[in-house]
């Protein structure tokens, strides 16, 4: 069974057992969070569709991590007008185990 579930403003699509890094979460490692912004939920011919949600599902995962992401460098360069800008970037991310799928 997979769902797509939706957490900080993106849309993933989980099964049972997948770890995935996800925008930061405000909660403990080793805690079970609930997903309630379930877009889809089903598996093979049987699939419900909600509009937008899908009433009474939701997706359980543990917390393994919080971290931060690779760096990323930002460059803005104006030729012949001695414009020349760096900046850097890393994201703060939340690892989670899907350890549920709960389907209406």
């Amino acid at each position: 069974m997979y769902a797509v579930i939706k957490t900080g403003g993106k849309q993933y699509k989980v099964a049972q057992g997948d770890t995935l890094k996800i925008e930061t979460l405000v909660a403990e490692v080793g805690s079970i969070v609930s997903f309630e912004e379930v877009l889809m939920v089903g598996e093979g011919e049987q699939v419900k569709i909600g509009a937008p949600l899908v009433a009474g599902s939701a997706v359980k995962a543990e917390v393994l991590s919080h971290g931060r992401g690779d760096k990323i460098r930002i460059v803005k360069h104006r030729r012949r007008k001695h414009y020349h800008k760096e900046q850097g970037h890393r994201q703060n991310f939340t690892e989670v185990k899907v350890t549920e799928i709960l389907g209406a």
